[in-house]
């Protein structure tokens, strides 16, 4: 009998509003759904200070850690106003 896989849900949290959203699927659609954000902080990178983002993560918390990442490294003073987190969706 086949796994089943995990389902996770990534919430943004914009701090100056308040608002959140989120999007529960398997990780590798939340790669996909987030690859422009990735992108964006990886054409970044080289600039001093910034992080190295792997546009293509193993984890969901390594997908976390990069997605932070890169809103930090696409953001005018190196902090962004938006944040990450991850939860484990179990089915019903």
């Amino acid at each position: 009998m086949a796994r089943a896989k995990k389902m996770f849900r990534v919430v943004s949290t914009r701090h100056r509003s308040g608002t959140t959203s989120a999007i529960t699927a398997e990780l590798d659609v939340l790669i996909h759904a987030h690859a422009y954000t990735l992108e964006c902080g990886a054409s970044w990178q080289h600039e001093k200070g910034n992080k190295k983002i792997n546009q293509q993560p193993k984890s969901i918390a390594a997908l976390v850690t990069n997605l932070n990442n890169a809103v930090n490294n696409t953001a005018a003073n190196g902090c962004a106003s938006i944040s990450y987190h991850w939860e484990e969706v179990h089915a019903e």
